[in-house]
């Protein structure tokens, strides 16, 4: 065998076993959360972060330098993107346009989101200007607090959409309102980090952040206006027969849902909202959303979303923390990014009829910031701009707040009147 060949054989077996191990990993911690009826999700979030230096490298460094090496390998990293790219394409296939037709809904959509995003990052850009002398010495202090006022702002769309999914609420006004506020909170986010980064970069301009804008509205008209139609042409002539979407069928629609994350990679926004965008052109048919969820759905999440998870794990170190200063600092994060979610949120609810249960609910599936925030703060750790405490301080803070999701909704849900699902699959 030649050495190019034994090389990809050696590259192969690493990853197949590395796949083994995140796998199973997951699947044990989405099994022992629902146990004690909790979303699966959050299970695999914290198996994750164990197989990383957090406890799996801390205590046993030269296995985990053995399985897993120094850093992700760029297989594991691939792989990981592309499940989140498909599962925000289930997602948005399961966006429920009808509630949105009611006018109440629409301005508490976009109420929320504003709220989402403008008192956090205002709370998280004060806590950075206060710590930045003591925890960020060697960082532009304007730099480092728009970076945290920016993690304290953003919410996790794919782990928002699965919770809803598990608790059954895709599809109802709740969910679609909770969906489409953290839609517009995430791409604000996106908008607000490329601004920053390029501003922290020396390379900022308002014309190429309006014309990034521009770009994505228009992208968004060309998706509505002319990508759908065509769509719609498609799935008659390509009809999903059986439950089974056609092998062309397939590969057309896995072509797209790739190109429009190109694009939306292009315009800044992360390639994720690509699967999402290209999600909401097919909701209209239902036998191909079925389809879907039979043939594909089950394998991103078993396989696809388990990698996303323990790729983020294997970056983050949760035992960075070791002075009493820090552990304030942690509580101040802490406190300001749960009542600085919930409250806005809440107020904006009830400002657009919802009861006071409902906007509570709002309010806690807001606070779910989970790896669409570890996303954020590994870019701007590796762009020099976060140090390693704030770094980690902000990590806590992102599966603390997800982590509360879900006991959060199993009280609140049936004082609004919905029933909570058990033991329903991921």
């Amino acid at each position: 065998m030649h050495p190019p060949a034994q090389h990809a054989q050696g590259l192969l077996s690493s990853v197949l076993v590395q796949l083994i191990v995140m796998i199973a990993a997951a699947r044990i911690g989405n099994r022992l959360l629902r146990r004690w009826h909790q979303p699966g999700v959050i299970g695999e979030i914290i198996a994750g972060l164990l197989l990383g230096p957090s406890l799996f490298g801390h205590f046993f460094p030269h296995l985990s330098q053995t399985l897993f090496g120094t850093h992700a390998s760029t297989a594991i990293t691939v792989i990981s993107q592309i499940g989140l790219v498909l599962l925000m394409f289930q997602i948005g296939m399961d966006f429920e346009f009808g509630h949105l037709t009611r006018r109440r809904n629409r301005n508490a959509a976009i109420g929320i989101a504003a709220a989402s995003v403008s008192i956090p990052f205002a709370l998280g850009f004060a806590i950075g200007e206060l710590s930045a002398r003591s925890l960020a010495p060697t960082i532009a202090p304007l730099t480092y607090s728009l970076f945290v006022g920016v993690g304290l702002a953003i919410t996790a769309v794919p782990i928002l959409g699965r919770i809803l999914r598990e608790f059954e609420l895709t599809q109802t006004e709740i969910g679609v309102v909770a969906i489409s506020a953290a839609a517009m909170n995430d791409v604000t986010g996106w908008v607000l980090l490329a601004g920053i980064a390029a501003y922290a970069s020396a390379r900022f301009s308002i014309t190429a952040m309006g014309l990034r804008i521009v770009g994505i509205v228009l992208l968004g008209g060309v998706a509505w206006f002319g990508l759908r139609r065509l769509i719609r042409r498609l799935l008659v002539r390509m009809p999903v027969e059986n439950g089974q979407i056609p092998p062309n069928l397939m590969t057309v629609v896995l072509c797209l849902i790739f190109a429009m994350g190109i694009c939306t990679s292009k315009l800044g926004i992360f390639t994720i909202f690509g699967g999402f965008l290209t999600g909401l052109l097919f909701h209209h048919d239902r036998e191909f959303v079925a389809g879907w969820r039979a043939q594909i759905g089950k394998f991103v999440l078993i396989f696809f979303l388990p990698v996303f998870f323990t790729y983020t794990g294997l970056r983050t170190n949760v035992l960075g923390l070791t002075s009493a200063s820090d552990w304030m600092w942690l509580a101040v994060v802490l406190v300001a990014a749960i009542i600085g979610k919930v409250i806005p949120v809440y107020l904006a609810s009830r400002a657009s009829g919802f009861s006071r249960t409902e906007a509570t609910i709002f309010g806690s599936l807001m606070n779910t910031r989970a790896l669409m925030e570890l996303i954020v703060l590994n870019i701007a750790f590796d762009l020099g701009f976060i140090p390693q405490k704030v770094f980690t301080m902000l990590v806590i803070m992102a599966v603390v707040t997800t982590v509360m999701t879900g006991p959060l909704l199993q009280i609140l849900l049936p004082r609004a009147g919905y029933t909570v699902p058990v033991g329903v699959e991921a």
